[in-house]
């Protein structure tokens, strides 16, 4: 049996190493080593805040400096195989979206129940509740600071050139461009968009800056080895039945290789599947939501919790606001925003009034125009002076906290729609309006006003697709930097 493995091994073949290989082997040792001080400095702060501070709610257990110092010895090599065992190594899933933080806080988690159990199996191995409550907490503040570092160098190599996946597009239709397009506006993504595999398009056609097209389907696996390519992205619908089969076979032989399917592809699954058995038979079942079951209770209390604490934080300078509004322009000081929110039910949106009552009669026939075609005017007679600044920081908007506790809408998600507005949005609108408008949202951390409505549609269906509690967390804090540069707001 074991010269049957030798000659298999022999066998199979073996891809030299490259650069990139050498690199993402440094960073995860690299990883490893932060991690492993993060873990030690979290599991001794904790010690030192539970027996040197003399906070003593539970009223738990002796100091046992020996002891806490042994099971930090142990407990730091453990996390580190828990963190291997959720893919925290793996560059498949790091550096990309909030998923890493958020399989940071799960091994967490896991490692505490595992310890909390083995104590209940071992009666000798006493352990101080309040202990065990802070190192839990304070591995994942740790450990989620070091990784954002971490990610913060790894884009800065990206933008370098270096740590690049060398990416091919299947399909130069309007999804592979957008694709491409997304992929190359920013390096931090990590991807080299090399060209387009396509089968109507002759070899050489430019498809999108330069961007060629570099052969057919059918050629995919010499295409792949020729051009060294890491990353192949699937985006012709066309092309899953018929070619689909020799792709994934191109990754099954040639190991580098790793296939992703654009998410236009699936653009009705974006309300989130569920399997469901009928009669023997296996179907995927549609959700009537896209965030369902722990997800939505989650969401909830982040959404009701943080509304509430922001409305009594910032009520003296509501007061302010609503005092200058007045003073500036008249009454009323809220306007009320005829919207749609989840299953087209319509309901007011509130905002500091930032127009003249009279406003709409300000406008000239090519400004009327412009609003119909994009929703905003860049130059704006309605805005009042007060109006001015409050859009600038987006202080206008405030109000919609009500909203928020009120349940009509979130802290984060897509921007919200008027009914003139769905028109522009197609087929996308029943996608859209499946989970609640977002006070912040994708769109308003990359770009606000200056996006087009094609821009909007994609930033908030990835946000349904993708959403998760640690997304939501990361667009709440990258908003304020947002709203200080002003960038779009007008």
């Amino acid at each position: 049996m074991s010269q049957l493995v030798e000659i298999a091994q022999m066998t199979l073949p073996r891809r030299a190493l490259t650069p990139r290989d050498t690199a993402w082997r440094r960073i995860r040792l690299c990883l490893v080593v932060g991690d492993l001080l993060a873990l030690a400095v979290a599991f001794t702060l904790a010690y030192a805040l539970r027996f040197w501070t003399g906070w003593d709610f539970f009223q738990e257990g002796a100091m046992r400096p020996g002891f806490y110092a042994g099971v930090t010895l142990v407990f730091v090599p453990f996390w580190i195989g828990l963190f291997a065992l959720y893919g925290l190594y793996n560059p498949r899933r790091l550096f990309h979206g909030s998923q890493e933080y958020a399989l940071v806080f799960n091994a967490s988690l896991l490692g505490v129940v595992m310890v909390v159990v083995f104590s209940f199996l071992i009666p000798s191995f006493v352990i101080a509740r309040a202990w065990l409550l802070l190192a839990w907490l304070l591995t994942v503040a740790s450990v989620t600071s070091w990784r954002f570092i971490a990610r913060r160098y790894v884009y800065s190599l990206r933008h370098k050139g270096r740590l690049m996946e060398r990416t091919v597009i299947i399909g130069a239709n309007a999804e592979g461009r957008a694709v491409a397009e997304h992929l190359s506006s920013w390096a931090g993504s990590g991807a080299q968009i090399v060209g387009f595999i396509d089968e109507q398009l002759p070899i050489g056609s430019e498809v999108l800056g330069g961007m060629p097209v570099i052969g057919p389907a059918s050629a995919i696996q010499s295409i792949i080895e020729q051009h060294h390519i890491d990353v192949a992205i699937v985006a012709d619908t066309a092309i899953v039945r018929e070619r689909l089969p020799m792709i994934v076979g191109a990754m099954e032989s040639l190991q580098q290789l790793d296939v992703r399917l654009a998410p236009g592809l699936f653009e009705l699954l974006t309300t989130g599947v569920r399997v469901q058995e009928q009669g023997g038979v296996n179907l995927l079942a549609l959700n009537k939501t896209r965030i369902t079951g722990l997800h939505a209770f989650t969401k909830m209390l982040l959404d009701r919790g943080g509304a509430l604490i922001g409305l009594v934080a910032l009520a003296p300078l509501f007061v302010l606001i609503a005092i200058a509004v007045y003073l500036d322009s008249g009454g009323p000081v809220i306007y009320r925003r005829r919207v749609v929110g989840v299953g087209k039910i319509p309901f007011d949106a509130f905002k500091f009034r930032t127009m003249h009552r009279n406003g709409d009669a300000l406008l000239t026939d090519a400004q009327r125009q412009e609003l119909r075609e994009t929703g905003k005017l860049k130059v704006d007679p309605r805005i009042t002076r007060v109006g001015r600044y409050l859009r600038k920081a987006s202080i206008d908007e405030l109000p919609q906290l009500l909203n928020v506790l009120f349940g009509q809408m979130s802290l984060v998600g897509p921007r919200m729609l008027t009914v003139e507005e769905l028109s522009h949005f197609g087929r996308w609108q029943h996608n859209l309006l499946t989970v609640r408008p977002g006070l912040t949202g994708l769109w308003q951390i990359s770009g606000r006003s200056d996006l087009g409505y094609e821009d909007r549609v994609r930033l908030d269906m990835h946000y349904i697709r993708n959403y998760s509690i640690w997304l939501d967390l990361s667009i709440i804090l990258r908003t304020v930097p947002s709203l200080l540069s002003g960038k779009g707001a007008y």
